[in-house]
């Protein structure tokens, strides 16, 4: 039985989000996306957007229409594959390996992006499959967050959830940010690279250090003794985890707010960029790497200071409070951000509420769970709602652009804002209470 408050193993722990989140960071919101927007657009001399049409498989896309579809897609996968491969892992105790699997998987599709190239037909841009990478790369940062998560109640205790969740929350953004300042000085100020090593950077990043969290990391018991059989038997420990998760209001009616809420910051976190390149006039380079650094480093003490509140007034009403802030952002970027003065404002808030929703999301969900050895089964739902709320998002997003346009797309996430913040305040605020209001 692993002893819970180890040092050297939640050291461990926190170094994979120093590790991994150089995929978020530089794959989904930096380098990545203004690659993919440079090769799949082009502008006029102000600096707008005056063709982005793109052709995959004979078929036509706005350049982030298409974009939002690959990673839709992605996230499907993973919300269908996750629940049973968790189970598996509970069964067999697998979790490390299959934990191992994806980070790998992830790391190495990260650094293949380096062939990616969009070349120029006669009209459209045309997409060909180096765009793969970008695909499998989603699957494996994501699916192996299922892993990792399932470990806080393990290596935790419930009262330090919230501090151990947001120290590695913050650990991801120090060490993405670290990793994309020496990248801008390789490819960028001293030209020493082109930018399209950016991508095994980050792929040789990622391994070294998830390799350091893997020697920290304990390897789990198995639920079951016998080992055949473990598709089988995941498949009724996933079930039995579901009927369990059903009996308990609270779990369920947070798990539905999560849905609602997190569809929105993560859809936010994948599109962000692309907003800027069509709707902020003026906008370089530089001034969306300067945007994303401020998001990175005001996020490290978002993600405490949100821990500090939820210490104050509770996990719950705090989770409110971040929500009512993203809405007003969302409402702010659709009304205000025309420039990129004003795209650093908003960048300056997202900052402050990114890291700490995200942390206290998870230590939250931690805190509700029971007692059980069946944790990566559970982590599976959490990631469950996770992922479909992304796809949804992304989809939501895509089309609302190809219907309208992309600011428009954003004005659409203040619904899921709004429809989450509802399902957070209906949670009974004890277990009992829910059961009261059950008869």
């Amino acid at each position: 039985m692993q002893q819970k408050g180890n040092k050297r193993t939640i050291t461990g722990w926190v170094f994979y989000d120093w590790a991994n989140s150089v995929y978020p960071l530089i794959i989904s919101s930096a380098i990545f996306p203004i690659l993919y927007e440079t090769q799949t657009s082009i502008k006029n001399e102000a600096g707008r957007t005056v063709y982005d049409t793109v052709s995959f498989l004979g078929r036509e896309f706005h350049n982030t229409e298409f974009y939002a579809y690959v990673i839709c897609l992605s996230y499907i996968l993973v919300a269908l594959m996750t629940p049973l491969l968790s189970g598996i892992a509970d069964a067999g105790g697998k979790r490390k390996l299959f934990m191992q699997f994806f980070c790998y998987m992830g790391a190495i599709s990260s650094g293949l992006l380096y062939f990616f190239h969009a070349p120029a037909a006669d009209s459209p841009f045309m997409i060909n499959w180096s765009i793969l990478p970008l695909f499998f790369g989603s699957i494996g940062f994501w699916a192996s967050l299922v892993y990792y998560n399932a470990y806080l109640p393990d290596i935790a205790e419930a009262k330090d959830h919230d501090r151990v969740s947001a120290r590695g929350f913050s650990m991801g953004y120090l060490g993405s940010s670290t990793l994309l300042i020496i990248i801008l000085i390789l490819t960028v100020f001293t030209k020493v690279l082109p930018i399209r090593w950016a991508f095994p950077l980050v792929s040789l990043w990622w391994i070294a250090f998830a390799t350091f969290s893997f020697s920290r990391l304990p390897k789990t018991s198995a639920t079951q003794k016998d080992s055949k059989n473990l598709i089988r038997k995941g498949y009724s420990e996933v079930y039995g985890v579901w009927k369990q998760i059903r009996q308990n209001k609270r779990l369920k009616g947070y798990l539905g707010s999560y849905f609602m809420f997190n569809m929105a910051v993560q859809t936010i976190m994948v599109m962000a960029v692309a907003f800027a390149n069509k709707e902020v006039i003026g906008i370089k380079q530089q001034d969306l790497i300067i945007s994303i650094l401020i998001i990175q480093f005001i996020g490290i003490g978002g993600a405490y200071l949100m821990s500090f509140i939820s210490k104050k007034i509770g996990n719950f009403k705090a989770l409110g409070g971040a929500i009512v802030i993203w809405i007003a952002l969302c409402i702010y970027v659709y009304q205000f951000v025309w420039y990129p003065w004003q795209f650093f404002i908003a960048a300056a808030g997202v900052g402050l509420v990114m890291g700490g929703i995200q942390s206290l999301s998870r230590s939250t969900y931690s805190k509700l769970l029971p007692e059980t050895k069946d944790l990566t089964s559970y982590f599976s739902f959490y990631d469950l709602a996770e992922k479909l709320g992304l796809a949804l998002g992304t989809l939501t997003f895509g089309l609302i652009e190809g219907l309208l346009d992309i600011r428009t797309s954003i004005l659409a996430l203040v619904v899921f804002f709004a429809l989450g913040l509802i399902l957070l305040i209906r949670i009974p605020k004890t277990e009992q209470q829910a059961h009261e209001t059950s008869h």
